[in-house]
């Protein structure tokens, strides 16, 4: 089962980028610290199955729930999963799986069960507790950047730290790309601010206009967010927030992100 969660071209990848065991004590050192793989192997399952982590068979992955949260928050207070996202990205760009030239970005709103930090009322649900994904991802959906914040936030306010927050892709000769020729986005990232900040960066803004009727053509390019937005929440844990901490949530979308990377790779 392990294998079946974490496959071995996978583990290659992300074990270099895990943090050394703490050392043990010389005397009465206690019981064994529970492998990687399998803390990794629970982590997955929860994530695709949403259930609680209190409710993580033990036996199926050899370590408890509780066992794997503790990994999760070590692994991202550590800054795991961003450098296995720019990893896997680095690598569909060597293999010619990645257009840069075309980005697309969007927002995405999910229910809140618990408050914590990022957490403000829906618009969109009638007030309740919620968050927002935001994304953005290349030509075909693969996320490039993602990012979290209250519900009751703008999506524009994250457009430009989204674009900023791409980290420098290589895989191919050359410097490392951090910036697409264009980007699509919907008529709630119109302001020309924003288009100006997007010009100074070289970018080429594709953005609705409000008061336009639709018709405009731009859809034939950026529907991509939405099935990037698909991917994301084809993993149930994140369809709802039930992590009180931001931080820990975050950890689960850049996460479920290098999957989706991981997943996009030619197997040979």
């Amino acid at each position: 089962m392990i294998e079946e969660l974490v496959p071995d071209g996978l583990w290659e990848r992300i074990a270099p980028l895990l943090p050394p065991p703490k050392p043990r004590r010389y005397r009465y050192p206690g019981r064994r610290p529970v492998e990687d793989r399998a803390a990794l192997a629970g982590i997955v399952f929860v994530l695709k199955t949403g259930i609680n982590w209190n409710q993580l068979p033990t036996p199926l992955v050899g370590c408890s729930g509780v066992t794997c949260w503790r990994r999760l928050r070590d692994w991202t207070e550590a800054g795991v999963w961003p450098a296995l996202h720019e990893l896997l990205l680095d690598q569909l760009r060597a293999h010619g799986d990645l257009d840069l030239d075309r980005c697309a970005v969007d927002g995405s709103h999910v229910r809140a069960l618990k408050r914590g930090a990022q957490v403000g009322p829906s618009p969109v649900d009638r007030g309740r507790p919620g968050s927002k994904h935001h994304l953005i991802c290349d030509a075909g959906g693969i996320p490039l950047a993602v990012s979290l914040t209250g519900g009751n936030r703008n999506d524009v306010t994250q457009l430009i730290p989204l674009v900023d927050a791409i980290p420098p892709i290589r895989g191919r000769r050359g410097r490392p790309r951090r910036r697409p020729r264009e980007l699509f986005a919907d008529r709630g990232y119109d302001h020309d601010i924003y288009r100006r900040q997007l010009r100074t960066r070289g970018i080429t803004p594709r953005i609705a206009r409000r008061g336009v009727a639709h018709g405009s053509g731009l859809g034939r390019h950026r529907w991509v967010v939405e099935r990037g937005f698909a991917w994301l929440h084809s993993f149930k844990r994140l369809r709802t927030r039930y992590e009180r901490r931001a931080d820990i949530h975050l950890g689960l979308l850049q996460l479920a992100c290098a999957l989706i990377c991981y997943r996009h790779l030619p197997s040979f």
